[in-house]
This record gives structure tokens, C-alpha cells and sequence, in this order.
């Protein structure tokens, strides 16, 4: 006696896709500004950062172009490789901002000291910097660059806004890693260390500063010119002064460093 069959059972269950892994997943692609700054602060704020990544992206861009037979390279960094160089700035444009922020607010009351143009927190935020109300009505935009009567040599690192958020950028230690410092301040100090110590002029902030201003003045703002300029005896020089933020408006570069002191110029 002939059973009926017994349909076949389907054992075989549907795999689920497999996982994309996302190396960038979670990733903060823009530099956060704190509800603290109200929409005139954040929009200035926020083209003073641009500005900041252009300086660095086009004095990233002059090395990878021209390695250490640029005479700016020589200049600001002497006989040193060029990839720490590249690295630094390359982090100012592309490393993560997760955690990093830029306040409007006076959590620790720096801003009421006259001249103050902001400060990273140290110890009290080390992920975040005060920008001054001072800073949104005397920097000028990187559009201006050479303008105003400015020149690299004589002129503030922070007379532009762009040029003055490296500096804060580097205090951050996502960006400065604890390593960029200060370990020479003035234009000319700035060029002695490249002869005298090329590896800590690759860590100067204000070495990264004065190249980045320099490169993009001569291949972007002036093509071929630039404006270098010299530095000026102010004992004995009867030239017009130079442009700078003190002389266009006084803004004090103060910031607190984690062992507690302050450093101002």
C-alpha cells in the first residue's frame, strides 16, 4: 500500500545580509561651536575656522608640492623633514573634532580682563577654548591678507582670525597633541630656532603660524609677492607702523597652559 509523500521540508534558512563595516562612522567632520555662541558669534566663528583649514591646507599643500627646496620651508623650518610638518597641518584640516569646542560664553571669567581675545581652558576644559567678544570685532578675514597695511614679519599672528585659531587649534591636545608648544615666540626668534633647533621649529605654533601666512600670501593672495616684508627696528625706523591687531584694535593672545601658567603676547 502505496503512503502519500510527505513534502519535503525546507531546512535551509536565509542568511542575513553581512554587516558594511564604516571606518568613518561616528566621525565629527566640523568643528563644534557651543550653544553659548549666539548666530552673529557662530557665523564669524565659523568663517574664522574655514580660514583657519585654508592657512593650513595650502601650507600642507606648498610642502607636499615643494619639500624642503621651498625657501619659505628653509626659512621657518630648516634642515627638517618635511613630514611632521605635513602631519600638523594635515590634522588641523582633517582630524576628528569630536569633543573639541569653541565657547562664546566667560566660564572662567578671562574675558573681563581687558585685552583679552580669548583663551583655551587648560585644566578647566582641555577640549575647549573661550573665543572674546574682542575677537569678533578686531580679527580680520584671510581675504584681507596682505591688506590693512600687513606684512608677515612686522604684523600680529593674530591681526587674522583664521591664523589666530591655528594657534588655539594646536592648544587642544586632540590637534597639538601636547607636543606643539611654544618654544619660540617672534618672527625673528622664529627663524633662529630654524637654524639653531629645526626640530622644535616643526613643534613652534607660532613657526606654523608665520609659514602658513607666508606661503599663502606669496602663491595665493599676492601671486609671486607676497608680503614678507622686513622685520623693522622700532628703535630707529621712521617708516608708517605695520598693521597689527594692537595697532588696529588691542587684542591681547592669552591662554592658560595645563601646568597652570598663563602665556600672553
Amino acid at each position: 500500500m502505496k503512503r502519500d509523500a510527505v513534502p519535503a521540508t525546507n531546512t535551509v534558512t536565509e542568511l542575513s545580509q553581512p554587516t558594511t563595516y564604516d571606518w568613518a562612522a561616528g566621525a565629527t567632520k566640523d568643528y563644534p561651536i557651543h550653544a553659548s555662541c549666539n548666530s552673529t558669534q557662530r557665523s564669524l566663528l565659523k568663517k574664522g575656522l574655514d580660514d583657519a583649514m585654508k592657512l593650513a591646507d595650502h601650507a600642507k599643500n606648498h610642502v607636499l608640492r615643494f619639500g624642503n627646496s621651498s625657501e619659505f620651508y628653509v626659512k621657518y623650518f630648516g634642515s627638517a623633514p618635511t613630514a611632521e610638518v605635513i602631519g600638523w597641518y594635515d590634522k588641523v584640516v582633517n582630524a576628528d573634532r569630536g569633543g573639541i569646542w569653541f565657547r562664546c560664553d566667560n566660564p572662567d571669567g578671562n574675558c573681563d580682563i581687558e585685552g583679552w581675545g580669548g583663551h583655551w581652558r587648560g585644566e578647566n576644559g582641555t577640549d575647549e577654548t573661550v573665543i572674546c567678544e574682542l575677537s569678533y570685532t578686531t580679527r580680520m578675514p584671510i581675504e584681507g591678507l596682505c591688506g590693512y597695511g600687513y606684512d608677515v614679519s612686522n604684523g600680529e599672528l593674530a591681526f587674522y582670525f583664521g591664523s589666530d585659531l591655528i594657534h588655539r587649534l594646536y592648544h587642544m591636545p586632540k590637534i597639538g597633541e601636547a607636543i606643539v608648544e611654544h618654544y619660540a615666540d617672534t618672527y625673528s626668534e622664529c627663524l633662529e630656532l630654524a637654524v639653531d633647533a629645526p626640530a622644535e621649529a616643526v613643534r613652534n605654533s607660532h613657526t606654523l603660524q608665520y609659514f602658513a601666512l607666508d606661503v599663502y600670501a606669496y602663491d595665493i593672495a599676492l601671486p609671486g609677492e607676497g608680503c614678507t616684508g622686513r622685520v623693522k627696528d622700532s628703535e630707529t625706523s621712521t617708516d608708517e607702523p605695520t598693521a597689527t591687531a594692537s595697532s588696529s584694535a588691542s587684542a591681547t593672545e592669552c591662554h592658560t597652559h595645563s601646568d597652570g601658567t598663563e602665556h600672553c603676547e
